[in-house]
């Protein structure tokens, strides 16, 4: 509870401070905006991070290809999955976030205005104009494109059923899609649960899979084969 205190204490005014450095460069059309929206938001997570006594480590970094778009797919059990990601992710990415983070206060505006993505689950056509957008910036921008694809938290840490709305992009754009599994969130801070432990996560990115070789009648096929290579990465990297 002390450690999920000094977040409320010490991270509310750095997330101010961060969004605002954000707000400012964009609303003033500022020459070095892209740079503030690729650099501040790892500057933000990287301070949460070190207020909670997280240390991030990363494995198989050299699978991100920072200068080709990817469909980077992570498990997700913890906010502190996003955190480490966003603190420590290789190369310029872009976040596909639930829709609640948009009404976050200063936060939401900051993650709108550096080009993340929100997407509302629950309406199929919004959802749809999300990944739309996604798309747009894979095919304009080529940065990695970061999802959850269980698409919420999961409580027991267990691997859920995935989404096909990541590998559909993957599919539509070419990009290769690259399971990572993020290991120790959990222990660091669970659902639901206020308590914020210290310790160490890492980041273990997998071989990427070519996404360009199979059609949009195989979703399913591509949807299957990254659930079970993050499923087995996941298993090597916590018997490691």
């Amino acid at each position: 509870m002390i450690r999920f205190m000094a977040l409320v204490v010490l991270g509310i005014p750095a997330t101010i401070w961060y969004a605002s450095r954000i707000a400012w460069a964009v609303s003033r059309g500022s020459e070095n905006a892209d740079c503030v929206c690729a650099e501040v938001p790892r500057a933000w997570s990287r301070v949460l991070l070190r207020i909670a006594g997280v240390r991030v480590e990363l494995e198989a970094e050299e699978r991100i290809d920072a200068k080709a778009p990817q469909v980077v797919v992570a498990n997700h059990s913890s906010w502190f999955d996003v955190l480490s990601l966003a603190g420590f992710c290789p190369g310029p990415y872009v976040f596909v976030a639930k829709k609640e983070v948009a009404r976050v206060p200063f936060l939401g505006f900051a993650v709108g205005a550096c080009g993340h993505i929100f997407i509302d689950r629950a309406d199929r056509n919004l959802a749809v104009k999300s990944l739309e957008i996604a798309r747009e910036r894979l095919e304009d921008d080529g940065p990695s494109i970061i999802m959850f694809p269980e698409g919420t938290r999961s409580a027991s840490g267990e691997l859920q059923p995935f989404k096909k709305g990541p590998f559909v992009l993957a599919i539509q754009t070419g990009a290769d899609v690259v399971p990572t599994a993020v290991i120790g969130a959990r222990d660091v801070m669970r659902k639901g649960s206020l308590f914020v432990r210290p310790g160490t996560i890492r980041i273990r990115f997998g071989s990427a899979i070519p996404a360009g070789s199979y059609g949009i009648e195989q979703r399913d096929e591509l949807t299957d084969r990254a659930w079970r290579a993050l499923r087995d990465l996941r298993a090597s990297a916590e018997s490691a």
